[in-house]
């Protein structure tokens, strides 16, 4: 008995209303079931894809392989495509990077299609019947379900839901495979079928159902379907194949409305890769067939066959375009012409692409770079605004009004992202470092608020015409030097997740608060001895305030980091570090003394006593 059967040898009925319900119904799970098992494995991936696509695209090459390897991983080259198109649009990756992965995207694709031709194996041998869905797929579905309901790790139930969804997949193959077994025997579908003995008919018909249901997957697998019948040859199956590869471009075509020009040619890379590859090899297929005449050009093709043929064109059209990358990218720079509103909406935050919340680990990757984006702006501007202190400039003083509306942008535009990315299923990983953004961008935007007030009494010193004595000049000094180095360390835990450098914070966070308190004394004793004015005493006043403020901030900052990822309350723990805890000690009067040996008082004894 053959492997692949090419229908059944017993009497089938026709294929009424309830064979179409039961087509439809299977086309249904198997949708269902890549949807489910795609997103498990992007949710096991995590948030990576998006590192490892920056880092791996440096060559063609590479990015071949990766584009392989991803769409392997995530069993969808739609949502890589789909991926690639938000990354291009956000200004994370240029369009040369994408061609290579967009390739290999095509190329692994094809694995489905091998897994999907188990459904036509045939055979009594066990090991055969062993490897036919029907037989397997309950079994991983049981083993699927029991991870789901007992696992206690998110790990764990992405994975069970991984298994059954790729059950899900292969009952929906079995039940088409089943619903469209009647058509073996049906002289109407033979006759049908002769309208696709027209390659250019196969082309058009392959193109248009993939591009209505918006996966090659399931178009090729109801193809597979059709060959279990008989009926279907190597010449009509080869250009609806062809076709298929055409009809997939029109997810990342949908992806592409409304994003700028950068990213729509990553979409028009894609439909020029498949219909270069047609209308390449289709000429010359049939061209090498009129003189030699194949002889398996008439034969039926079964599952393995569709997924033979699948392989070859992908594999073939790489080949021969892999070369031209450069040519493919001009082709789509000349097809998609640049406009002069590219700027202005790179400018608008476009890096936070809707498109990339279909991948959610994705998306949290491009919210962290965003969001230190933002902490760097902060950070930046806290630094001109202390210079500003000491020498007033007009233009600082512009920009760093400039900035704090970029940040009041950045901070809406993540919060509003974030909140969408939450309501996502997300591993516990992902799930924590949606928590710490959320937090820590809102301490970010506050301290542009505070750079804005140090700039504002700056500005007050600068039109009055006031200056700060030597003395207090020099204490201020001190006490910004000691908030830079918080703010640094603050913003340095956040950037690299580094819980060492967080339990750093707190303690040099409590030296500007001792630090704060002595120049407030000092402050009241020159008052006192009249060598400040009352006016100038009340900008100093002010001054340290938003300076004690700054450094609350990058206090919250890495608690966040500590509570979220050590899972303590946050005001306990403070509580106990200050009381009990030597190490927090020892940092704390090392920082002490370093500071006011600046302040020229050495005398730590004197410093505790005040």
């Amino acid at each position: 008995m053959p492997l692949f059967s090419r229908g059944s040898n017993k009497e089938s009925k026709p294929m009424d209303i309830f064979s179409v319900i039961t087509l439809l119904g299977g086309l249904a799970f198997f949708l269902y079931g890549m949807n489910v098992m795609s997103s498990g494995l992007e949710k096991l991936a995590g948030g990576k894809l998006e590192i490892v696509l920056k880092k791996m695209t440096s060559n063609k090459f590479k990015s071949l392989l990766l584009g392989m390897g991803i769409t392997i991983a995530i069993q969808s080259s739609s949502a890589l495509t789909v991926m690639l198109v938000g990354l291009v649009n956000s200004g994370i990756m240029e369009l040369s990077q994408t061609i290579g992965v967009l390739m290999g995207s095509n190329v692994g694709t094809t694995l489905t299609a091998w897994i999907l031709s188990l459904s036509g194996i045939e055979g009594d041998n066990p090991f055969l019947k062993m490897l036919k869905p029907e037989s397997f797929s309950p079994i991983i579905a049981l083993i699927g379900v029991i991870m789901i309901m007992t696992a206690k790790h998110n790990r764990t139930k992405d994975i069970g839901k991984i298994m059954v969804g790729f059950s899900v997949l292969m009952t929906g193959m079995t039940l088409m495979s089943g619903a469209v077994s009647p058509l073996a025997d049906s002289p109407q579908f033979s006759h049908i079928l002769t309208a696709f003995r027209n390659p250019i008919m196969g082309v058009l018909v392959g193109a248009v159902f993939t591009g209505v249901i918006q996966s090659s997957a399931a178009s090729v697998g109801i193809l597979q379907a059709l060959s279990l019948t008989g009926q279907v040859t190597y010449g009509m199956a080869i250009p609806i194949i062809m076709g298929q590869n055409i009809g997939t471009c029109v997810t990342a075509l949908l992806s592409s409305i409304g994003v700028n020009r950068s990213a729509k040619r990553v979409a028009c890379v894609h439909i020029c890769f498949n219909c270069i590859g047609t209308l390449v090899i289709l000429p010359i297929f049939y061209g090498l067939y009129w003189l030699l005449d194949f002889a398996f050009v008439g034969s039926a093709i079964d599952p393995a066959g569709v997924a033979l043929v699948h392989t070859i064109f992908n594999i073939v059209t790489t080949a021969m375009l892999l070369p031209f990358t450069k040519l493919l990218e001009k082709l789509a720079y000349t097809l998609v012409r640049d406009s002069k509103k590219e700027k202005e909406a790179k400018e608008k935050h476009a890096m936070l692409d809707e498109r990339l919340l279909a991948t959610p680990a994705v998306a949290i990757e491009v919210c962290h770079g965003v969001t230190m984006e933002m902490a760097e702006l902060s950070k930046t501007t806290m630094k001109l605004a202390i210079n500003m202190l000491f020498q007033y400039d007009k233009a600082t003083e512009e920009q760093i009004e400039e900035n704090e509306n970029r940040i009041d942008k950045y901070e809406d535009k993540l919060n509003a992202y974030l909140v969408r990315i939450s309501k996502h299923s997300l591993s516990s990983k992902d799930s924590r470092t949606v928590s710490k953004m959320l937090h820590c961008i809102g301490n970010f935007e506050r301290i542009g608020d505070h750079a804005v007030n140090i700039m504002e009494s700056a500005h007050e010193l600068h039109e009055k015409g006031l200056h700060f004595s030597g003395d207090a000049a020099k204490e201020l000094r001190t006490l910004c030097d000691a908030l830079l180095e918080t703010l640094n360390m603050a913003y340095q835990a956040f950037e690299k997740d580094d819980l060492a450098i967080a339990h750093q914070v707190e303690p040099l966070e409590e030296v500007i608060d001792t630090l704060n308190l002595e120049l407030k004394n000092r402050h009241i004793k020159r008052l006192q001895n009249e060598e400040c004015t009352v006016e100038l005493g009340y900008i100093y006043q002010d001054l340290l305030t938003n300076i004690e403020r700054i450094s609350d901030h990058c206090s919250n900052i890495a608690g966040v980091l500590i509570e979220i990822d050590e899972q303590q309350n946050i005001h306990k723990y403070l509580f106990k570090l200050k009381e009990n805890d030597e190490t927090f000690q020892e940092s704390y009067h090392q920082y002490l003394n370093h500071y006011y040996l600046e302040l020229g008082q050495p005398t730590l004894d004197e410093v505790v006593d005040a």
